[in-house]
């Protein structure tokens, strides 16, 4: 039977994952790629805790769904900034968006 600690342990391993996505990726669509795989390290942890504290309540789930949504505009707004930044540096290298100027 699974229990709490291999969801917990599950989602730890995800969310290290991705961190170091974070801190080594130098392209952007990495970097947007390893914030979603921390977002789902989060959901794991939600439903997981709602499974096992309060089995009879959504409220996990619930949260999950939240995250969810919040993970698609963040993704369609970083796909677009992405999209700028290619069109103006023929590149996604994220070392040169500090050229950028207001």
């Amino acid at each position: 039977m699974v229990g709490l600690n291999h969801y917990l342990v599950l989602s730890t391993i995800l969310f290290c994952i991705g961190i170091f996505g974070v801190l080594t990726r130098r392209n952007a669509i990495g970097i947007l790629m390893s914030i979603e795989l921390m977002f789902n390290a989060v959901n794991i942890n939600f439903v997981a805790f709602s499974k096992f504290v309060t089995p009879t309540d959504f409220v996990g789930q619930i949260f999950a769904i939240f995250v969810i949504t919040i993970a698609a505009a963040e993704a369609t707004v970083g796909l677009a900034i992405v999209l700028l930044i290619y069109r103006n540096f023929k590149g996604i290298n994220v070392d040169n968006i500090n050229i950028m100027k207001w």
